[in-house]
């Protein structure tokens, strides 16, 4: 009874410890960043890829990260300047010029269970989908593109054709290609030489493959490349520096060139705006003289008007005083002036003869008799004679007018 006791202890304890070693392989919990292949120990595959945990069922448990990077941009240099670590993607141009390509690119798991189970199958880990998916095609992709042109048209006008090429080859598959012979300078010796450019055949527009992709087949999603350099080899390099020191050249007789025309068309402006600004100055101090001739021409025109008026007034009023004296000689003979010349004519002779000093009569009379006053008689006549004759030269009558003297 005791033995059988004993036993049925070790027994539940075989069991308990059994039990507890085989916790970790019934359950496996599965992260957000996750998706989950389980293989049960009967060799079934069993996907999850919501997160949480899993029946493990001491199945095998295998995680693939929803997204993973392929890292190709380390260049690692020791203290003597040798290489020791260099995982950089050589690339080939059409024109013999080399470089190497470093970057990364993130790619993306598909969340279909089908095929995920098929990436499962095929590549079985994390590493195998990277090694032998996402970097076997972005190589390829690489390789091929670098054909396509020359090492200058990489590295200027065709650099962003160049990673759009990369991207595209690496998601999607290889294009088709024809090889051309084509005349390029070498880049060692620069001399003109025949080259092979590889061409990429399209049909409507869209490129032809000429194999599909590994990662298109199994929906791993490529995100585009991000490129840290493009190192080109030293000869490109130096051909780079002097299509650079050219490029600058061109550029400097560009914006010269653009500065004197500029500077041309400013002077042409000035010039303009100063022959301009002189005409508007002429045609002001025209416009003032014009104004002043004007007003002169005006103000000579009023005078002149002025004046014959003047003229005018003057021959009326000369005409009035002439008509006025003739009408009023008409009417009295010219009676007042002929009375002021009689009296002139007569104040003169009687001034001067009371100033004469000689004999009016004579001393001695030879005739004798009752006619010795003739004399006197005879300086009256001569005074009556004088007044008559300036009376009669007048035209004045001395008559008696109304019967009286």
């Amino acid at each position: 009874m005791f033995s059988n006791s004993v036993g049925a202890l070790i027994g539940g304890g075989i069991i308990l410890a059994l039990g507890l070693l085989g916790i970790p392989v019934m359950v496996e919990s599965l992260n957000a960043n996750e998706v989950m292949v389980i293989q049960s120990i009967t060799g079934d595959l069993n996907c999850y890829t919501e997160p949480g945990p899993k029946f493990q069922g001491m199945g095998t448990v295998t995680t693939y990260p929803r997204r993973g990077t392929y890292i190709f941009d380390r260049h690692v240099v020791n203290s003597a300047g040798q290489v020791i670590e260099d995982n950089g993607k050589q690339l080939q141009f059409n024109d013999g010029g080399t470089a190497t390509l470093y970057g990364t690119v993130n790619w993306e798991m598909p969340l279909d269970c089908k095929q995920i189970i098929a990436i499962h199958r095929t590549f079985n880990s994390k590493e195998g989908v990277e090694a032998q998916g996402v970097a076997r095609m972005v190589n390829l992709a690489i390789q091929l593109s670098g054909s396509t042109m020359t090492s200058l048209e990489s590295f200027a006008e065709r650099k962003g054709e160049l990673i759009e090429i990369i991207n595209d080859q690496a998601q999607n598959g290889a294009y088709q290609m024809i090889t051309k012979q084509v005349e390029r300078p070498d880049v060692v010796t620069g001399e003109k030489k025949m080259v092979s450019a590889a061409e990429i055949v399209r049909v409507g527009g869209r490129p032809v493959r000429q194999q599909a992709s590994i990662l298109d087949q199994f929906g791993i999603h490529l995100q585009p490349m991000s490129i840290e350099k493009l190192e080109y080899s030293t000869v490109v390099n130096d051909q780079i520096k002097q299509r650079q020191e050219a490029t600058t050249a061109v550029q400097v007789s560009q914006a010269q060139a653009l500065k004197a025309i500029q500077a041309a068309l400013t002077s042409e402006k000035e010039g303009q705006a100063t022959a301009a600004k002189a005409k508007w100055e002429q045609e002001t101090i025209k416009a003032k003289v014009v104004t002043e001739a004007q007003q002169r021409l005006e103000i000579a025109t009023l005078d002149a008007q002025s004046a014959a008026q003047y003229k005018r007034e003057q021959i009326l009023r000369g005409e009035g005083d002439a008509e006025r004296r003739r009408l009023v000689m008409s009417a009295d003979g010219a009676l007042d002036k002929k009375l002021e010349a009689y009296v002139t004519v007569q104040n003169a002779w009687a001034t001067n003869f009371g100033a004469f000093k000689g004999q009016l009569v004579p001393q001695f009379n030879l005739g004798g008799g009752a006619g010795g006053g003739n004399a006197v008689s005879n300086v009256g006549s001569l005074i009556d004679m004088l007044s008559a004759k300036t009376a009669r030269d007048l035209a004045i009558d001395l008559s008696n007018v109304g019967g009286k003297k």
